[in-house]
This record gives C-alpha cells, sequence and structure tokens, in this order.
C-alpha cells in the first residue's frame, strides 16, 4: 500500500472506530500509532508518542480554556444566573412566548461569562425548562429553546471551541472571539423573533403566563443582575480593549467569579469542589481528544492524505461556496454522530490545508465552523445538548419530545449560515476596527 491509501484507510478506520463508541481520542492516536508505525517504523511512532504531547499541550494559549471552563462551572454552581433570569422574566413575560425569550437570553448571557454549550444548557435547563413547563408552554418549545440557545455558548465569546480553533489552525484568538460576537447575537435575536412569530401564530405552544410584579418586586429583581453583566464586561472588555490576552482574561475571569459568589455569598464549599470537578474532568476530556488529534494530524501530513483532499475539492472547482457547500456536508453529516469537540479535532488536520491553498480568510472560516458544530450539538442522533437537557430534567421530557422541539430551531441555524456566509463582513467588522 500507498502512504496516501494507508492514509485514506486510517481515516476510515477512525470513523468506523468512533462510530462503535470507542474514545475519539484514543482512536485517533491508535489509528495514528498504528497509520506511522506501517508507513515507517514503530520506533518513529513510539518517538512521536514521547516528544509530541507535552510540546504541543504546554502551549500558552491553551490554558484559557481550563480557565473559562472554570468560570463557567463556578457561575452554573453558585446559581449565577437565577437574578438574570427572574429580571428579565419580569420584564419580557408578557411578550408572545416571553419565557422563551427570556430564556434565550439568559442563555446568551451565560454563554458570554462561561464560554461552554454544555454549562449553559446544563445550568439554564434546570432553572427555565420548569419555570416554562409549570406555565403550561408546550414541552417541545420549553426543551427545544434551552437545547438551541445553550450552543450560543460555542460561538458567543468566550468559546473554548474558538480557542481550540485558534490554537490548532494558528489565527489569533482575540480576532476570533470579536468575529463570534456579533454572529451570536444574531443567532439570539432571530432565536426570540422565531418564538415570538410561531406563539402568535399558535397560542397554545406557550400556555397561560400571569406575572403582575409589584414595584419593590420589579427593584428586587434587579438586585441580583449584576454578577453576569460584571463578568462579561471584565473578561470581554478586556479582551476587547487589548487590555488581557484570551489566556489572561480566562484567569482573571475564573477569579472575578470566585470573588463574585463569595460576595454573594454563595461559595460553599460542596459548590467550590463541583465547578472544579467538573472544570478538570471536561479539561482532561479536551485534552486527551486534542494528543489523539495531534497523533493523527502529524499521521495524516506523513501520508499525504490532506494535500490529495484538497486537490479533490479544488479540482471541482476553486470557487468559495463550492468548498463552503463541500465542508458543510461534512460537518452536517458527521455532526450527526460525533461531538462538537471531537468533530472540529478530527477536521482540522484535512480542512486548514485546504483553507490556506483556497486563500480563504481563516477567522471567518472558522466562525462557519463553529456554526455548523453548533448545529451538530442538536442535530440527531447525538445531539449532545438534547442528551444534557434529558439528564437534567431526570426524563421529565423524553428525547423524541425534545428533538421535535429543536426542529424550528435547526432551521433558524441554518438561516443564520447562510446570512454569515452572505455577508462576511459580519464576522470580519469588528477584527478589523482592532487589527
Amino acid at each position: 500500500m500507498s502512504n496516501l491509501e494507508i492514509g485514506i484507510a486510517g481515516v476510515a478506520a477512525a470513523l468506523v472506530l468512533i462510530a462503535i463508541r470507542v474514545p475519539i481520542g484514543l482512536a485517533l492516536g491508535l489509528v495514528s500509532i498504528a497509520g506511522i508505525g506501517i508507513m515507517f517504523n514503530m520506533n518513529v511512532a513510539w518517538g512521536m508518542i514521547s516528544a509530541t504531547p507535552f510540546d504541543y499541550v504546554g502551549q500558552w494559549e491553551l490554558s484559557a480554556a481550563p480557565m473559562f471552563l472554570l468560570m463557567g462551572f463556578i457561575c452554573s454552581s453558585t446559581d449565577m444566573t437565577r437574578g438574570l433570569f427572574l429580571a428579565l422574566r419580569l420584564y419580557l413575560a408578557r411578550l408572545p412566548g416571553g419565557l422563551a425569550i427570556t430564556s434565550v437570553g439568559a442563555c446568551a448571557f451565560f454563554a458570554a461569562a462561561s464560554g461552554s454549550s454544555v454549562a449553559t444548557a446544563s445550568a439554564m435547563s434546570r432553572m427555565a425548562v420548569p419555570e416554562m413547563l409549570n406555565n403550561g408552554y408546550d414541552r417541545g418549545l420549553a426543551t427545544g429553546t434551552i437545547a438551541a440557545s445553550g450552543t450560543l455558548g460555542s460561538l458567543i465569546p468566550p468559546s473554548v471551541l474558538l480557542i481550540l480553533y485558534g490554537v490548532y489552525a494558528q489565527v489569533s484568538v482575540g480576532q476570533l472571539f470579536m468575529a463570534g460576537f456579533l454572529p451570536g447575537l444574531l443567532s439570539a435575536l432571530i432565536y426570540m423573533v422565531m418564538i415570538m412569530v410561531r406563539v402568535k401564530v399558535t397560542p397554545s405552544l406557550a400556555g397561560t403566563v400571569e406575572i403582575n410584579p409589584t414595584p419593590e418586586e420589579r427593584r428586587e429583581a434587579f438586585r441580583d443582575v449584576w454578577p453576569l453583566p460584571t463578568l462579561i464586561l471584565v473578561v470581554l472588555g478586556g479582551i476587547f480593549s487589548g487590555i488581557f490576552s484570551p489566556t489572561e482574561a480566562g484567569a482573571l475571569g475564573a477569579f472575578a467569579a470566585l470573588v463574585i459568589a463569595v460576595v454573594r455569598r454563595k461559595l460553599t464549599r460542596a459548590a467550590l469542589f463541583e465547578a472544579v470537578t467538573q472544570a478538570v474532568v471536561s479539561t482532561a476530556s479536551i485534552f486527551i481528544i486534542l494528543i489523539g488529534s495531534l497523533f493523527f494530524t502529524r499521521f495524516l501530513a506523513l501520508s499525504g492524505f490532506p494535500r490529495a483532499f484538497s486537490d479533490a475539492i479544488l479540482s471541482v472547482s476553486t470557487e468559495t461556496w463550492w468548498i463552503l457547500f463541500a465542508v458543510a456536508v461534512i460537518y452536517l453529516v458527521l455532526g450527526m454522530l460525533i461531538d462538537s469537540i471531537g468533530l472540529l479535532l478530527l477536521t482540522l488536520p484535512i480542512l486548514v490545508p485546504l483553507v490556506n491553498e483556497a486563500d480563504i480568510n481563516p477567522v471567518w472560516f472558522g466562525i462557519i465552523v463553529i456554526k455548523l458544530l453548533e448545529i451538530g450539538l442538536i442535530t440527531p442522533p447525538i445531539g449532545l445538548n438534547v442528551y444534557m437537557i434529558n439528564g437534567a430534567l431526570n426524563n421529565r421530557v423524553t428525547l423524541p419530545e425534545i428533538f421535535r422541539g429543536i426542529t424550528w430551531f435547526l432551521a433558524m441555524d441554518l438561516l443564520t449560515l447562510i446570512i454569515l456566509i452572505a455577508f462576511p463582513i459580519l464576522t470580519l467588522w469588528l477584527p478589523s476596527l482592532a487589527y
């Protein structure tokens, strides 16, 4: 077998192993070691194992990921979103689908403070879904709103996926954060408009919500709104103004979340232990996948597969629309089977050379990729956010009901994707102001 044939066989073997539920990092690592051993010898493969992981994982930029994860889990475990949710609820509940719109807004704020879709969906599902169900909301709409809005954590900075893309593709993480801001807000706005239109057409979807707050209740609700806006101002304000690098902002954000939790007297030992444990487990799983993908990158580069893949795509057409169409098909198909982080790190070794060859703006392309990954988070049969909500609610709402509820949100995601492709300025305007 030629090296290229070994590379093609390795890609197929990796997909098969992932499909049978072998952990992604392990699958990529095993395929890479075996492939390099076949192409050269096992001494070369073992040499890669001994030297590569530390050199890559030790990069300074990657330390931003565990810091933002810790910040998000501290916010979740200390109930930092409740005050904001209650305040939005008082002022938006009278709109058609007001509680669902409130949930989208609260998810957007929480996403901007956590950088994690899973943390956003987990925190908001325990708070917002029971509220909607108790007020007669359609079960699919209630759970679908949180499942879809939780994906905003992938795009609204600080995003762990944007950090991983930036480090891997050698793109400024700060630029990616600024580029993701407007598309994230656009996604949230389109969700809100869609909810209002659906409920206006079919009022029974939202039940009957009777909220008549007194002036004292309004003042009381706003007394606990400040934690998330303060945290967002510290983190994003520092990044966008150039005062902090994303890595420094991650560390400062985690510290600020601790301080806010202490000031609010919410930082118990149990809450701190839960936040740290979740952050450590999430970081470990991400880094295992990252190391496996690094091995996979070396294996594919030695086999010549990325170059052959680029030539095959560009031989059909060199137009940007064709390349984006091919990439979208890859992500929409694989997104049904593989979680977002694993899919990102599995495909970047193949797609980054293609993007460089086609001279596509890597910042714009990165936002398109993250939006495609957002769609994968709620697409059956995997739909990680769907399973997260189902577990958080102890199966109070079944998986089919949740998947039914996200259908309209998937349509809105595709609309947003088309807008982002048609108007690159939405992703490049803010970065151009700062760089």
